[in-house]
């Protein structure tokens, strides 16, 4: 092969692989749009395997139309009731009563502070939170917010709120509380403790198993769904599944 013929096939192999790369970067890019619109999301094919879904709100979705979002579809609600010690969300109320107009099974969720007693808190919630017969359980919510994303509290601070809240909420409602956390906050706080209280784990990208191989009972798959029935500034939803039959999730509910 002469320099010159070296040097063409050269250059058409380069051009070969430029295109070849524009097109995976065309894919790439289509695909990441597609998950950010909420159009296709990576876990709804491992999700389908589980035949109980659910969803759970906030403020974030606005007013709800409980009739019409209960039709899409699932079987269960969770709606944000508190946070800390002091924070109510200021839709629960017509929520709370409005999903129990439906056929779905409600229940109410906790966002934890790490700054406020768990006493504190217990009576923020049960203040808040109506006890209610066939109720599910309440959750509390253990993630990282604001400089705690940096800054972690340590496993016996976060111990020292969990115990006495879960313990009084226990009491209160009947039938232990089940755990939301992200992965990191699991493995710092959760792993290996709490066997009584359920677990409901976020991992929104790809399926999850809990580092201490305990059983998750929910799965946050996805926050960019889309569903009829509710219209706030937050356009997507939280999607989840429960492990398990609806008559099973009915057999955690409160007596």
């Amino acid at each position: 092969m002469t320099g010159d013929q070296l040097r063409r096939s050269t250059r058409r192999v380069w051009k070969r692989i430029a295109i070849i790369g524009g097109s995976i970067i065309v894919v790439l890019g289509t695909v990441a749009a597609l998950i950010a619109s909420g159009t296709v999301w990576p876990n709804d094919l491992f999700a389908k395997d589980y035949a109980v879904r659910g969803v759970d709100v906030s403020s974030y979705q606005g007013t709800i139309d409980w009739g019409e979002l209960s039709k899409e579809g699932i079987d269960f609600a969770y709606i944000k009731s508190t946070e800390g010690s002091g924070d109510q969300d200021e839709y629960f109320a017509r929520n709370w009563d409005a999903a129990n107009r439906t056929h779905l099974l409600v229940g109410a969720y906790h966002f934890l502070s790490f700054e406020s007693s768990g006493e504190a808190q217990a009576d923020n919630i049960i203040t808040t939170v109506p006890k209610t017969s066939g109720a599910l359980p309440v959750v509390v919510d253990v993630e990282f917010y604001a400089d705690f994303f940096s800054n972690h509290p340590s496993r016996e601070r976060v111990r020292s709120i969990l115990d006495p809240l879960l313990e009084r909420l226990t009491e209160y409602y009947g039938v232990p509380p089940i755990l939301y956390a992200t992965q990191e906050p699991y493995d710092l706080y959760l792993r290996d403790a709490y066997p009584n209280d359920p677990i409901w784990i976020r991992s929104v990208l790809t399926p999850t198993t809990l580092s201490d191989g305990r059983p998750w009972t929910m799965w946050q798959y996805s926050n960019r769904e889309r569903l009829r029935g509710y219209s706030g500034p937050e356009e997507f939803i939280d999607m989840n599944v429960f492990r398990g039959s609806l008559e099973d999730l009915r057999k955690l509910t409160a007596p």
